[in-house]
């Protein structure tokens, strides 16, 4: 069976969404690596890249059932931030975001009794756990560290040694 339009389009905006979370993250990678925070830089830079990951998994959903990509214009992310405290706030800020809006898709497909669209996502709302679990813990981390500039390095240095999600 096809994808209705309605589940189409709703796809596609998805797209664009995951490709522009992916440039949110490279312009935050850019920023942790002026501030010498190479760890910062290494997990937004991996997180970047599984955004765009994410954009091609819906690519590839929408062309398997026989849809057509159509793909938009992505917003420019902001490029400075006050602190790595408001830089990861807004990490986990935007993956609520993102949280919400794998909902509204699941919603979606429920009421059009689309159940292939909806296990589909169900591998998205496991991801979002996992993503507001990370960001949760590193605002919380540096919460903790407060001004403290060794507690700093030492998360930098920990965040740092993240490998990609397979």
């Amino acid at each position: 069976m096809a994808l209705s339009k309605t589940i189409q389009t709703a796809l596609n905006d998805q797209i664009g969404r995951e490709f522009y979370s992916a440039y949110l993250y490279l312009s935050m990678s850019a920023y942790c690596a002026s501030r010498n925070l190479p760890g910062f830089a290494h997990w937004m830079m991996l997180q970047a890249k599984e955004e765009a990951g994410h954009a091609m998994k819906l690519y590839g959903f929408i062309e398997d059932r026989s849809g057509r990509v159509v793909l938009q214009a992505v917003d420019k992310p902001p490029s400075d931030f006050k602190s790595p405290l408001e830089l990861v706030t807004k990490v986990r800020e935007h993956e609520e975001m993102v949280t919400g809006e794998i909902n509204n898709l699941y919603a979606l497909a429920a009421s059009e009794h689309d159940y292939a669209t909806q296990i589909f996502l169900e591998w998205f709302l496991t991801e979002q756990v996992e993503e507001e679990k990370n960001s949760t813990l590193l605002v919380e981390r540096l919460r903790m560290a407060g001004e403290n500039q060794s507690a700093l390095l030492l998360i930098d240095r920990e965040i740092g040694s993240r490998t990609a999600a397979s």
